[in-house]
């Protein structure tokens, strides 16, 4: 296994139950910022040994969806996440703000002098 595909396999390993993260949440935390398309080949060949059904696209900034292409495998995601509590929307959208586990992001919130968003305004 790859150093990189190892990363991406901690990462998702950690993601509970219940809670999902997209591709490029899971690029970034692994430290491989622009590396969505990378995740997606590891999790390909990942396979069943990771939580690879907690791994969702970006629909936008606060929705993710189901990316298999096999509307078997699509059926068997959804299924697995909708165990854990996951919900889905009537498009077959995840809220993100509900669902999405951040752990880079929660810990810069929480960390005193954490990196936090900036507040600039629009012109």
């Amino acid at each position: 296994m790859s150093p990189a595909y190892a990363r991406i396999r901690q990462v998702v390993a950690k993601i509970p139950k219940g809670k999902v993260m997209t591709y490029g949440d899971v690029a970034l935390s692994a430290g491989m910022p622009r590396a969505a398309r990378v995740v997606g080949y590891a999790m390909h060949s990942l396979g069943e040994t990771v939580p690879w059904q907690r791994v969702l696209g970006r629909r936008n900034a606060r929705s993710g969806h189901l990316t298999i292409q096999d509307p078997q495998g699509r059926a068997r995601q959804r299924r697995l996440l909708e165990a854990e509590g996951v919900t889905f929307s009537a498009s077959g959208a995840v809220d993100l703000l509900a669902f999405g586990w951040l752990p880079l992001r929660r810990a810069a919130r929480e960390k005193p002098g954490g990196v936090r968003p900036s507040k600039r305004r629009r012109a």
